[in-house]
């Protein structure tokens, strides 16, 4: 017998009784590793109006949904999972200052440039692998901080030096890249 997802519902009710308080008055709130694991983000999230941070990583979501009621939300953490897009984050753009969204099948940055106010993405081992997409990040005024390792754009250049290179130049806005301060004359 399959054993059904969790929802979201009951990954936050669970928290809930872990925790003996309110989800909707909590500012942290960490649903990672459920068993079985998340499949869908959904309107339940929407109740959790005072968190800044939500973490879903290490569950089985496939895209970004549920969320537009999150008006506190500061942090959303997202890595491995099986996102294959953006669609659904301009929902908090407005208030989203770090979004960690590594180990993901995303290879388009479309809709990432909503996220004036973002200052920390990490993106690591994902499939982006085209520079059209990585320059989306330009939209991306307030970004300092990148982690953008084992992407396919990463691995396909020469060398780290190059990359780094090519980074800082696309990226003015940016002061580090994958864990290390960019140098600037």
């Amino acid at each position: 017998m399959a054993l059904k997802p969790t929802t979201c519902k009951e990954a936050i009710a669970r928290w809930e009784k872990a925790k003996n308080e309110s989800a909707a008055d909590a500012k942290v709130v960490e649903l990672q590793f459920q068993w079985p694991p998340i499949e869908k983000m959904d309107g339940a999230l929407s109740t959790l109006v005072n968190c800044e941070k939500l973490s879903l990583s290490s569950n089985m979501i496939d895209k970004i949904a549920g969320i537009a009621g999150m008006r506190s939300l500061k942090i959303l953490s997202l890595g491995r999972n099986y996102i294959k897009s953006l669609a659904g984050i301009e929902t908090v753009a407005e208030t989203l200052e770090e979004l960690w969204i590594s180990y993901n099948p995303i290879d388009k940055l479309k809709g990432i440039g909503s996220l004036k106010n973002m200052r920390v993405l990490y993106m690591c081992n994902n499939m982006v692998k085209e520079w059209v997409e990585f320059n989306r990040l330009q939209e991306c005024t307030s970004l300092r901080e990148l982690v953008f390792i084992g992407n396919p754009i990463c691995e396909n250049q020469p060398d780290m030096e190059t990359w780094r290179t090519q980074v800082a130049n696309r990226l003015q806005q940016l002061i580090k890249l994958d864990g290390i301060p960019i140098l600037r004359e």
